[in-house]
């Protein structure tokens, strides 16, 4: 059998700088991508989007307060450009250091002047596997920073929304614009949930047709995926109840409404993970389960041959014996040596015995219902 896809699929694996360097340091991997920033200008009659080379000058450009500001930024690779955001918004380098070492849970903080969030974007990749990475949050009175790491995103739905201008989301502020965001990353895990449910439903299709080895590689991978997300959700769960507990001027009241929404969509998937992970539980278990079915259907048969062909064998190997009546040279009678050698028909009686011994085990077995 071909050995399955899901074999060659690898944990992603975080750059990390060298254990004991100081806190706040600001790593960029040197695998790291060139930064593109886009800035959104809008509010309730317009809307602006700005290609940016790198942020110098950043709050000449957001000073106009009639306006909200989204700056968005992918890509890591400049130093310079954590150096203005400590410079310019005074972002603290313990939150530069967590933007850049992007293997953090998803978290709440409140600083000076600014709030602080980190959420896990979630995607299935072509090969299948779970695509995880981080979005980072930097919310001010007007303006919102988001960063992360590669260039795509599930974000596109809420750029959409931006350039339409329906709905809140462009007289809300920034705290609707950083809800609708984190929304966004959660629902789609919905969408991930139920690719895997659908999946397994194939899979306990293919258990009760014809079960192979991949069916358990592939919900082991799914039941492992379900984990990873599960380390997601519980602490996103956590993230949107600080919010709806924070004191921030930054969240207004109509915005925690729908975090609060947001927050019920957290405990719902927590539910269908448990669910699902349960389901692949099951399949696995109902695999192992038939294998052994299999095998015992398959010792059951060679149970009966077995058995069958003990006491035949045993006639053909007292038979096979040959010790002769009488001694072919002297032609003594030898007492006690097997005189039905040399029977008239004696063959064809010791097969017809031997078929009614057969015949009579196989009633036998028939009559205890090994052959049901």
């Amino acid at each position: 059998m071909a050995k399955s896809k899901y074999h060659s699929r690898k944990r992603k694996q975080y750059a990390i700088p060298e254990p004991g360097t100081s806190p706040g340091y600001v790593y960029i991997d040197e695998k790291s991508l060139t930064p593109k920033i886009t800035l959104h200008i809008y509010n309730q009659d317009t809307y602006e989007e700005v290609i940016l080379d790198n942020l110098d000058g950043i709050k000449e450009k957001i000073a106009d307060k009639k306006y909200t500001y989204w700056i968005d930024i992918k890509g890591f690779k400049s130093a310079r450009m954590f150096e203005v955001l400590n410079d310019e918004f005074n972002v603290h380098r313990l939150v530069l250091e967590d933007i850049t070492r992007s293997y953090h849970r998803p978290k709440f903080e409140e600083y000076d002047g600014y709030a602080f969030a980190i959420s896990r974007m979630l995607r299935l990749d072509p090969d299948e596997s779970l695509w995880n990475e981080q979005l980072s949050f930097i919310l001010t009175k007007n303006t919102l920073i988001t960063l992360q790491e590669n260039y795509d995103d599930c974000l596109g739905a809420v750029r959409k929304r931006l350039k339409v201008g329906k709905g809140n989301i462009r007289i809300a502020g920034s705290g609707y614009l950083l809800y609708a965001l984190m929304d966004m990353v959660v629902d789609s895990y919905f969408s991930i949930l139920n690719v895997w449910n659908e999946r397994l439903d194939m899979i306990e299709d293919r258990l009760l047709d014809k079960p192979d080895k991949s069916v358990m590689f592939e919900t082991q991978m799914i039941k492992r995926d379900l984990i990873a997300m599960r380390r997601v959700v519980w602490p996103e769960r956590d993230k949107m109840n600080d919010i709806l507990r924070s004191d921030s001027s930054l969240i207004t009241e109509q915005t925690r409404l729908f975090i609060k929404d947001a927050y019920d969509h957290c405990v719902q998937i927590i539910d269908m993970v448990e669910s699902i992970k349960e389901i692949a539980a099951t399949n696995i278990d109902m695999y192992l389960s038939i294998i052994s079915n299999r095998m015992n259907e398959i010792m059951k048969v060679l149970t009966i041959i077995s058995s069958i062909f003990i006491p035949l064998t045993f006639i053909a190997g007292i038979y096979g014996m040959n010790f002769s009546k009488q001694d072919p040279v002297t032609g003594k009678i030898m007492p006690q040596n097997m005189p039905e050698l040399y029977q008239e028909h004696g063959y064809l009686y010791t097969i017809i015995v031997m078929a009614i011994i057969a015949i009579l085990q196989i009633l036998y077995f028939w009559r205890k219902g090994w052959f049901k």
